[in-house]
């Protein structure tokens, strides 16, 4: 703490009040094959996936075929789709003839031997030993496991790394299938759980099975996902705003009873959201909460569980504050996913933000809803401590790169604080449902976040967002006193950046508008400390009095 004031002190007395340029680092023409809107992704929208595949747990390989059913948006003949190797694509054919098809590292490009009709679909054959996630889920892949009776424990994982780690796809985010179905033969005594509904489980002479999942709604490319284990399952029914919602739990055998007495905060969970968020995005999917080999992941209805049946995140709490050890982490942070990932889903992964800053916050209501107003605002200021300031949270656009990972604490302290800045608790909840219910089922851009944010506020934020989202500086107040008058600016921060801030001065409640220039306070107050609310990240330095806190 002592080096950041340092730092900050330096700040001041440079004057520095410009934009900071980060550089995140040189790319590649893959990057932007798998960032952008290609010409050979644009022509064509996609309507629906019909994924078929077999898990081989022996030889650690996935052999399959993805019927891809496309809207025909202009005339193209050249159709870019994405598989990452080691995987490769054996056979892409139309109307039951092949097709030719050429490779540039990760993206495939078939050429039409035909027109494109309105409404068409391409089978694309495929096959190979995916990439083994070294580090799930940060890291892409699959992830191969055995349970504690050496049963195969098999999971993909795929956030930031792409769904075409392990399947053929339009591997990018701005456009989803309106909905699929999944066919995953694995062998004898193993189960499959993906998103959807279970419609049928075929039984095969060898004894294994395969089981056939649909999804009736649409689904980011990370979203879908295979779990694969001996499982013992048990469900429940939540009686939400949008009527019965099937909860179906999925976990390892020896893991029964626990996930019985740990998964009652799922309830809980949904209770809290649906005040704060609206309806669950998925009932004709229902929700599902399944065990992997790793943490966690945020699967569309299909939510990934490795929290060891502990509160905390590890049995840690992530703001210190207390209030992290009353509730499972995994469980509540990603279900919340379901709501900001799932159901509003970002265009370019540079706006991850909008994923992780709104979840991150998502726990700060869920403690807000079950422990009170006073206990959310220690947690979301504790997690503060996780913050590091090294980049801006909006990442470079089309080349597949997120911003720095403060996105989540960083974005759940701007959030907290846009709603302390609007003053009307009820309001701000119909600002928060407002958003699931304008971009349902959408993507989006932080622009357009944005913008509906400051719309429905009636407050001027952009240059909120554009201080805590594209600048990684912690804007600090500089003041004084002299002979009973209070001077201040903001420092440590962009040129046009500015805000109302509530603050205590001399034992009395002042309002100050600072901008990046000095200021008088048109008022008259004793000399003493400037005292913040916490709600606000802002940090303070009184210059004649060499004080410097946030």
């Amino acid at each position: 703490m002592a080096k950041r004031f340092i730092l900050i002190s330096v700040l001041i007395l440079t004057g520095v009040t410009g934009f900071f340029q980060v550089s995140y680092g040189q790319y590649s023409r893959q990057d932007t094959l798998r960032g952008s809107i290609t010409p050979e992704r644009a022509w064509w929208d996609l309507v629906y996936y019909d994924l078929s595949m077999e898990v081989s747990p022996e030889d650690r390989t996935i052999e399959g075929v993805n019927r891809i059913y496309y809207q025909t948006l202009e005339a193209g003949n050249l159709m870019q789709i994405d598989l990452q190797e080691p995987m490769k694509i054996t056979e892409i054919r139309q109307d039951g003839k092949s097709l030719e098809f050429t490779r540039d590292g990760n993206a495939w490009f078939v050429t039409f031997s035909r027109p494109q009709k309105d409404l068409d679909f391409v089978e694309v054959y495929y096959s190979g030993a995916p990439q083994v996630s070294p580090n799930p889920p940060w890291s892409g892949g699959i992830t191969w496991k055995e349970d504690a009776q050496g049963k195969p424990f098999i999971a993909s994982s795929c956030q930031g790394a792409g769904a075409s780690l392990w399947w053929p796809c339009k591997d990018h985010m701005y456009d989803e299938p309106d909905s699929m179905r999944m066919a995953v033969k694995v062998p004898e005594g193993l189960m499959d759980v993906s998103s959807g509904r279970l419609e049928n489980v075929t039984e095969h002479a060898d004894g294994s099975n395969t089981w056939h999942w649909v999804v009736m709604n649409p689904i980011n490319n990370y979203g879908v996902s295979i779990n694969i284990a001996d499982y013992a399952h048990f469900s429940e029914t939540f009686d939400g705003e949008n009527g019965p919602l099937t909860c179906n739990y999925y976990v390892l055998p020896e893991n029964l009873e626990a996930a019985k007495e740990q998964f009652r905060q799922v309830p809980m969970m949904l209770e809290a959201f649906e005040f704060w968020f609206g309806p669950y995005p998925f009932y004709e999917d229902g929700y599902k909460l399944i065990e992997a080999p790793y943490l966690g992941m945020e699967h569309q209805s299909a939510v990934t569980y490795g929290n060891g049946y502990q509160n905390g995140y590890r049995g840690r709490d992530v703001s210190q504050s207390g209030w992290g050890e009353k509730f499972d982490f995994i469980i509540i942070h990603e279900s919340g996913h379901e709501w900001f990932a799932n159901n509003i889903t970002y265009k370019d992964i540079a706006d991850m933000w909008v994923h992780e800053g709104f979840t991150a916050y998502s726990e700060n209501l869920y403690v807000d809803y079950h422990f009170g107003k006073d206990a959310a605002r220690e947690y979301v200021v504790g997690t503060r401590r996780n913050i590091r300031n090294d980049r801006p949270v909006i990442g470079d656009y089309e080349v597949n790169s997120s911003g720095s990972g403060d996105m989540y604490s960083k974005g759940a302290n701007l959030l907290h604080m846009i709603r302390m800045m609007i003053g009307d608790d009820e309001k701000w909840r119909q600002i928060l449902r407002g958003l699931n219910r304008e971009f349902y089922h959408e993507t989006v851009t932080t622009a357009q976040i944005e913008e509906y944010i400051t719309q429905e506020s009636g407050l001027a934020l952009k240059p909120v967002f554009d201080q805590y989202l594209r600048d990684y500086r912690i804007p600090v107040l500089e003041y004084y006193f002299r002979e009973g008058d209070l001077f201040y600016r903001f420092t440590n921060c962009l040129n046009t950046f500015e805000m109302d801030l509530p603050a205590e001065a001399g034992g009395e409640s002042v309002r100050l508008h600072p901008t990046a220039r000095w200021s008088k306070y048109e008022g008259s107050v004793t000399s003493g400390e400037l005292t913040l609310p916490k709600d606000y990240y802002i940090s303070q330095f009184n210059i004649l009095g060499k004080e410097n806190k946030e």
